[in-house]
Parts: C-alpha cells; structure tokens; sequence
C-alpha cells in the first residue's frame, strides 16, 4: 500500500481553483470539461487512483418515473469503473441520495461499498448540482488508507464549484 508523508499531500487548491478556470474557460460543454476537469484534478492532486463523474440517468430504457435514476459513469481517469450505480448504493450512491458529500477514509469499513477497484482504501464523493438539480457526482479515490483530510474535501468542493460554473449541464 503507497504511503505519503503529509508534506507530499498537501494541495494548494486555490492555485489549482485558479489554474481550472483557465482550462474551462471558453467551453461549457459538460461532456468536454468533465474530461478536461477529471484529467486536470488526476495529474495534480497526489496519490489518487481514479478521478471522475458519474451522471444522474433513468434506470433503464423503458422508466417513466422520474425518481427512477441511477448513476452512469461519465469521464474520468483510472482502470476500467463500474458502469451503472443505484441511488443509495455505496459512497457514490449515499452522495446522490443526500446531495451531501462524503468522505471515506476507509472504504473497506464503509457499509455497501462497492469495490470498483480494490485498489482504492479512501474516497471522497461531492454531489454535481446546480440550480438545486443534482445532475450526478464528482468521485475521488486513492490507493492509501486516511488520505483525504477536511481540508482536502473542503478544496475539492472549491474546484468542483469552478467546475459547475463552468458547465452547461444537459
């Protein structure tokens, strides 16, 4: 299992907020800057192992209720993801049921988690929304145990902020 020292994990998110500006800029297309945002966040925040979006989707072809959704997954950076996660199913699914983040220093003692990767010890998961519609979620992991902090959930809500504002959603 990767061990980082806190000096390694240390982020300026500010600089990074300001640096995600500069990339969305001139694009509002979700699918495009959803891409370029999972890409920026996987090369410059230290000792991740998958970055990226699931989006809210009706379940299945044939539903016509709208609180029959689920997750699909978007673009992101890592090995190959689970495609499809239901409302409330693990750390993905808790964040879109209570449009609140969650942050998992353990995933392997989070109930219902679901191991994409078993890679991944950590996870930090911060719900898309905009206007009040929550449009899916914004997944972090990491191959250590513990390593996100508050601070961590706090700058990446920040960048995902610039994200939102950024994006025309469908």
């Amino acid at each position: 299992m990767f061990t980082s020292t806190t000096a390694e994990l240390d982020v300026d998110y500010a600089l990074l907020a300001r640096q995600a500006v500069s990339i969305l800029d001139n694009e509002r297309d979700q699918n495009s800057n959803a891409a370029q945002f999972s890409a920026f966040v996987y090369q410059t925040v230290a000792d991740l192992n998958w970055v990226g979006f699931y989006w809210v989707k009706p379940r299945g072809a044939a539903s016509t209720h709208s609180d029959e959704h689920e997750l699909l997954v978007g673009p992101f950076q890592g090995k190959v993801a689970c495609a499809r996660i239901q409302f409330g199913r693990g750390v993905c699914g808790t964040a879109a049921i209570s449009r609140q983040s969650v942050l998992v220093p353990d995933v392997h003692a989070f109930p219902g988690h679901i191991a994409c990767d078993s890679a991944s010890n950590a996870e930090i998961v911060i719900p898309v929304i905009k206007n009040g519609k929550l449009y899916g979620v914004f997944d972090i992991d990491s191959p250590s145990l513990n390593r996100f902090r508050p601070e961590d959930l706090q700058g990446l809500e920040s960048l995902l902020a610039v994200f939102v504002a950024a994006t025309d959603f469908e």
